[in-house]
């Protein structure tokens, strides 16, 4: 599951991050909501796991100003440790760009974070501009292939080809990947055939609220709990 962030406006309704991350990152505020989006995603997840349900990987995005931030690891460190959530349960996405700048520092804090337990993933991979020779030395665990080369991905040999690309470096990095934005079955069988085993997308759900998410964490353990009573019960035939 993806954390994601949406501005719940009182005078203009509710605003995408795509309109309002950007100016956060340029005036400074992006380290304190950041560290905001952070503990209450580990928070809620944390109330689920408690609740019984399956500790599901929790992946939340980070801001190349958050990661280079001096107190970056001390708040991610605080935030497990208030929340009381499993690092092994956490993913930080980062996005390409992030390893051009300050490559020194953003491997180390790459590391600090991995030991920690912590996942790592590029996010929208294939759109930035980083070098493979800078991509090869950065800790990471996942490749997410960007949704553009998704889009109609059974139609378009070119993406295809990137697509393949793409889980080729994975595999060599002994990463996984995942295809993000999958929304029609026809998407979803090209992936399949490429050899693709992850996955987001509509195909599966739009963004929910915590209380829509929720209902399906109770048909998922309703589902689970069905299979394993069928596994159990000898055959009546």
């Amino acid at each position: 599951m993806e954390a994601l962030i949406r501005w719940h406006s009182p005078n203009i309704g509710i605003v995408s991050p795509t309109e309002f991350i950007k100016l956060a990152e340029e005036n400074g505020l992006i380290v304190r909501i950041g560290e905001w989006v952070l503990k209450t995603a580990c928070n809620q997840a944390k109330k689920w796991q408690d609740k019984g349900y399956p500790a599901l990987r929790l992946s939340v995005n980070i801001s190349s100003i958050q990661l280079i931030h001096d107190g970056f690891i001390d708040s991610v460190k605080r935030v497990l440790s208030e929340t009381d959530f499993e690092p092994r349960c956490l993913e930080l996405e980062i996005t390409e760009s992030i390893s051009v700048n300050g490559f020194r520092d953003v491997v180390d804090k790459l590391q600090a974070l991995r030991k920690l337990g912590i996942h790592i993933s590029v996010d929208d991979f294939g759109t930035g501009y980083s070098s493979l020779s800078y991509l090869r030395y950065l800790p990471i665990d996942t490749l997410k292939i960007d949704r553009s080369f998704v889009k109609d991905i059974e139609l378009n040999d070119k993406n295809k080809a990137v697509v393949s690309a793409i889980m080729a470096i994975a595999t060599t990095m002994n990463c996984r990947t995942i295809a993000e934005g999958v929304e029609k079955f026809e998407e979803l069988a090209c992936l399949k055939e490429l050899g693709c085993k992850e996955i987001q997308g509509y195909i599966y759900s739009k963004p929910l609220s915590a209380e829509q998410f929720e209902v399906l964490l109770e048909e998922f353990n309703a589902e689970a709990s069905e299979r394993r009573y069928a596994i159990k019960t000898p055959s009546l035939a």
